[in-house]
């Protein structure tokens, strides 16, 4: 069994969908820290006739000292609402697959959803469906884990009884191949993806939301996702 682990992102970038279709398992890490600084879990890039368009999802911070990313609250504003709204309409609406989702962009900022991690979820689960891909989604506070650091991952593997844990290159690094080798946990890296499509507005823009793939690319996205990124190395 291949077990991955993500921070649950804001519309996630292809690359991230890349790693879920790489794994059999992928655990969102829902109940570790909200970062304090900017965080692509309250926000993320979009396109429109001036380029980049970024949108973020206020959140209430201030008072509430360090949170849990499961325990953040967004904060509503019916204007700032509207305006998300109304930013990628006019962003998208000539885009060939933009009304086939229509619906669901209106459900991403309902005023039924209070908490951050349920809005990504929303979305990421969308997006995993309309790609097609099947991995199983687990959250991190459903394990019983609360390992932290170099350790987390590794306690991960433990609790799934997964012998193969998959993360990118780029996160080397931050990663303790001598934790996973004791525990008898081999480590595989992949090359994070980018790729290439059609998109509205002038010159392409490597990374945005996967959202803007789909409103562009429509049922050929998953496609274009799975052959822009190799296998497991």
């Amino acid at each position: 069994m291949i077990v991955s682990a993500q921070r649950p992102y804001f519309a996630p970038f292809p690359g991230f969908f890349h790693k879920a279709y790489l794994s059999d398992i992928m655990v969102i890490l829902d109940s570790v820290q909200f970062p304090q600084g900017t965080t692509w879990i309250s926000r993320n890039r979009f396109k429109n006739d001036q380029g980049t368009l970024w949108m973020t999802i206020p959140v209430w911070k201030r008072g509430f000292g360090l949170q849990r990313i499961s325990d953040v609250r967004i904060c509503r504003d019916e204007r700032l609402t509207r305006k998300h709204l109304e930013s990628l309409r006019v962003a998208y609406s000539n885009a060939p697959y933009f009304e086939d989702h229509a619906a669901f962009v209106e459900e991403m900022f309902s005023p039924g959803i209070e908490k951050l991690i349920d809005l990504n979820l929303k979305v990421i689960r969308y997006l995993l469906d309309q790609l097609q891909i099947r991995t199983e989604v687990v959250l991190l506070s459903e394990l019983g884990v609360d390992a932290r650091g170099e350790l987390l991952p590794v306690e991960i593997c433990r609790a799934m009884r997964a012998a193969r844990f998959l993360a990118q290159d780029s996160a080397a690094k931050y990663l303790n191949a001598r934790l996973f080798e004791d525990a008898g946990i081999q480590i595989e890296y992949f090359k994070c993806p980018s790729p290439v499509y059609p998109q509205l507005w002038g010159a392409f823009i490597p990374n945005l939301s996967t959202l803007d793939l789909l409103f562009n690319c429509g049922t050929r996205a998953r496609d274009l996702l799975i052959k822009s990124g190799g296998r497991r190395g």
